[in-house]
């Protein structure tokens, strides 16, 4: 019988992918090992191999598809003898649009609307001032189970000063509109929060109606989030919310290892930059203070027994983390063209996901851009990532005088669930001699 192509899960994270591109058309041979087609996940676009043999017999999901769900159908594989009649009939999947912008929320649910290919950007025509709200139209207020509640704006304004979750009220008002006194009882009783929060917190919606409202009602141009975005979003998020956050800074002299750099380049032809100097001394000292080179679970501090350095390299739609595999155990030089190729595949979309899926530290440099210093957030599960800034002249204090030196100033983010401030600290004294004696890190 016809066999079903399924959206593939291509990383442990995925939940959702962009199809891209079909490298096959209905009517096309297919055998095992054949690119079917190109998918785009939140972080790169990877080739979708075939596992049978057969035809392909018809394609459910046309490409430029966003937001396709893991294990939806996108294709169907017909087998010897079979043809298109043997197909049932399956709904193909509607690419996802961006919703349109409401002049007005309504007590009534909308009609729904058949959805449209999300475009790339589009300016967004807002309201017309000739067309006021009727005054007794309710306003809608986001709910956490995703339905809609209905909020007055009083109560809406009371809610928020009070830190109230509106999604746990339920409304007396006409058609269980949430009202003045619901919200003074709410208070009252101790108010309703979402499951699990601290008192007084609120979970916050980012709703677009909610957030062109509360900007003015002003013009925008919308870009629909990518895939990488509402991951990276998602992922940070939470690791500012659940790993406790502590940060550790450091002014690291690198006129020793300027020079050495250009010896290296000089010697052996080969370009390498301050980056891969950094590289190479965070494994080693994640070697010397092995407390960094770990992660939290609710049952153990799981350490690491390989150091695999995640490196960010930006993109125009986001960010990504390629990996130095047993950074500890490779020299410069092979760093250097390691990095090379994995960030020019990064921008290429051509990693493989095991090159930046995981990871036990990362790094994240900004002093290309001329960042003197800054602070980054820790990619979990990981429990430290350091932020490296512009390496740049400043005056020093040397043997009661004043003298010139190139500094470079790092700043360590740890997990507190996993390191306390001395452990920071010692990693990082053992990063700064490393870079402040590059001589160690040429052997």
């Amino acid at each position: 019988m016809p066999t079903q192509i399924l959206m593939p899960a291509l990383s442990p994270t995925m939940t959702e992918g962009n199809l891209a591109k079909w490298h096959k058309k209905e009517g096309d041979a297919v055998k095992a090992g054949d690119v079917l087609a190109e998918i785009e996940t939140d972080k790169a676009t990877m080739e979708f191999e075939a596992v049978d043999e057969g035809t392909l017999g018809r394609i459910l999901v046309p490409e430029g598809t966003q937001h396709v769900q893991v294990n939806q159908p996108i294709a169907v594989i017909l087998g010897d003898g079979e043809s298109a009649a043997d197909i049932k009939a399956a709904p193909a999947a509607k690419p996802t649009a961006a919703p349109a912008p409401k002049a007005a929320a309504k007590p009534a649910a909308p009609a729904p609307q058949p959805a449209q290919p999300a475009p790339v950007a589009k300016p967004v025509p807002m309201p017309q001032a000739s067309a006021p709200r009727p005054a007794a139209a309710p306003i809608a207020a986001p709910r956490t189970d995703g339905a809609r509640i209905f909020v007055s704006p009083l109560a809406r304004r009371l809610a928020r000063n009070a830190r109230l979750d509106l999604g746990g009220l339920r409304g007396t008002g006409p058609h269980g509109r949430i009202v003045k006194a619901d919200i003074e009882a709410a208070i009252a009783g101790g108010g309703a929060r979402a499951p699990g929060a601290a008192p007084g917190y609120v979970a916050p919606s980012f709703r677009k109606e909610r957030i062109v409202a509360e900007a003015g009602n002003i013009p925008y141009t919308e870009f629909p989030l990518s895939a990488m975005r509402r991951v990276i979003a998602t992922r940070m998020t939470e690791s500012m919310a659940h790993a406790p956050h502590f940060f550790l800074t450091v002014d690291c002299e690198i006129d020793a290892l300027l020079k050495a750099r250009q010896e290296i380049n000089d010697t052996l032809g080969q370009k390498t930059s301050v980056n891969d100097f950094v590289i190479r001394a965070v494994a080693m000292a994640l070697r010397q203070v092995p407390l960094a080179n770990a992660s939290y679970s609710d049952d153990a501090i799981l350490r690491w027994n390989v150091v695999d350095v995640a490196v960010a390299v930006a993109l125009d739609e986001g960010l990504i983390t390629p990996i130095i595999k047993n950074a500890d155990q490779k020299r410069i030089p092979q760093i250097a063209a390691e990095m090379k190729d994995l960030g020019l595949r990064a921008r290429q979309g051509k990693l493989k996901l095991a090159e930046f899926q995981g990871g036990t530290f990362s790094i994240s440099n900004l002093g290309m851009y001329g960042m003197r210093e800054f602070t980054a957030v820790i990619n979990p599960p990981q429990a430290c990532i350091l932020a490296v800034g512009a390496g740049e002249e400043r005056p020093v204090a040397r043997h009661g005088g004043l003298a010139v030196a190139t500094v470079m100033t790092c700043t360590l983010a740890c997990d507190h669930r996993v390191l306390n401030g001395a452990e920071g600290a010692q990693w990082l004294q053992a990063f700064k001699k490393l870079i402040e004696a590059p001589a160690a890190l040429l052997v």
